[in-house]
């Protein structure tokens, strides 16, 4: 057990300590800890799967101050596992929503919201202003910026990633225990993981990392129990199953002393700007009218699974499976000697579809660039014939 983070506030009200009596007739949280909840200041870095939870029980729990940092807003696919939001949320700020549910849950909080992109500019100084970070990110470049800025100001952070049906948790402390970094020495080559519109995410499973990581938020401002610090827990909602593994620094490792690109970083830049074998939605649009007026002959393959294919897909397009693809079952009914076009949801799959086929002679096959989200936000906002289903079906 670690001394408390947060130095005790003062005085509960009667209304606080009636609200907040469970905790208290806990001994290993009584007033005094209660006390310390009240006086916390909690950033949580996403208002999304996992921040939803996150949010919901550190605020009902009593922490004082919780800030969020999101820039996205609300759409009807996010509500199968972002539960702080609604449907009359529907189209507004996810932070604007957020304070909304947090406030009516507990209007004892303190709520600061941060309407902006995370990136190594604004980073430190959000983060100066916190006792305690929680990453409920989504993506690589930004667990990475906010492991960096913790270790830089000597804050611990939370940490929690989900992926379909399985989810980690953890806490990392740099000046006390292992960080982000000797997790995860290297980052991952771009396109590796999917993202929740391709890879999809259980959404009850955000709410079992959200708790836990909620449960060690409030171990670490309180001193009580053990943390995950030095320990990742994996769940898998499967097998039902939870396992641990341990993380321990690596004393080769340079410490943290200054922010980086962490797009480039996460070769996401790189990724994009090397893409030479895409094409833009644009492109796309007016080779497929010229297809119409019989000037052009390509095939449009859609290459994600049939469950997606039937939720929506750009007319015109015929579904050809990616695993079918990369096992080599459907390269018969792929031409060597035709165009070829292919898009998935946001085009990782597609590109990685493509490298296999060009591997194989298809030398006449390039990808849609931002795949079926890219013509959502661009051909389906001008016309929205050119969606086979609406764009709110389309998950991100």
């Amino acid at each position: 057990m670690r001394a408390p983070l947060v130095e005790p506030a003062a005085e509960l009200t009667a209304e606080e300590s009636e609200r907040y009596s469970r905790h208290i007739i806990l001994p290993e949280i009584g007033v005094l800890g209660q006390r310390r909840l009240k006086n916390a200041r909690v950033l949580v870095v996403g208002a999304g799967g996992i921040g939803s939870p996150v949010l919901l029980y550190l605020a009902a729990a009593g922490v004082g101050t919780l800030g969020v940092i999101d820039d996205d807003i609300v759409e009807l696919n996010n509500l199968q596992r972002q539960v702080i939001h609604g449907v009359a949320d529907v189209g507004r700020s996810k932070l604007t929503s957020a304070r909304a549910a947090v406030g009516a849950l507990n209007p004892l909080v303190a709520i600061r919201l941060h309407a902006t992109r995370l990136n190594a500019a604004n980073a430190l100084e959000i983060f100066a202003d916190y006792d305690l970070v929680v990453d409920g990110s989504d993506n690589f470049a930004t667990r990475y910026l906010v492991s960096d800025a913790a270790s830089i100001l000597g804050t611990p952070h939370v940490w929690g990633a989900v992926d379909r049906f399985e989810g980690q948790v953890s806490v990392f402390w740099e000046k006390h225990g292992p960080s982000y970094r000797d997790l995860y020495p290297e980052a991952p080559s771009a396109g590796s993981a999917l993202s929740c519109s391709e890879g999809g995410v259980l959404g009850l499973l955000c709410a079992a990392i959200g708790g836990m990581m909620a449960a060690d938020a409030v171990k670490l401002i309180t001193g009580v129990g053990r943390t995950l610090q030095g320990r990742v827990l994996l769940f898998n909602a499967l097998a039902s199953s939870w396992r641990e593994i341990t993380v321990a620094r690596d004393p080769a490792r340079e410490p943290i002393i200054e922010l980086v690109d962490y797009e480039r970083l996460c070769g996401v830049a790189a990724r994009s700007d090397a893409d030479d074998s895409a094409i833009t939605v644009q492109m796309l649009r007016d080779r497929l009218a010229a297809r119409e007026a019989g000037r052009q002959d390509f095939d449009l393959i859609d290459v994600r699974e049939p469950a997606e294919y039937a939720l929506g897909r750009i007319p015109g397009s015929r579904l050809v499976p990616q695993g079918r693809i990369l096992s080599g079952e459907a390269l018969g009914e792929l031409s060597r000697n035709r165009d070829i076009i292919l898009y998935c949801q946001a085009g990782t799959r597609s590109q990685d579809t493509l490298a296999e086929l060009r591997d194989q002679g298809y030398a006449r096959t390039t990808h849609l660039q931002g795949g079926l989200l890219g013509w959502v936000a661009g051909a389906g906002e001008e016309n929205g014939d050119d969606l086979a289903a609406a764009p709110s079906e389309f998950a991100r």
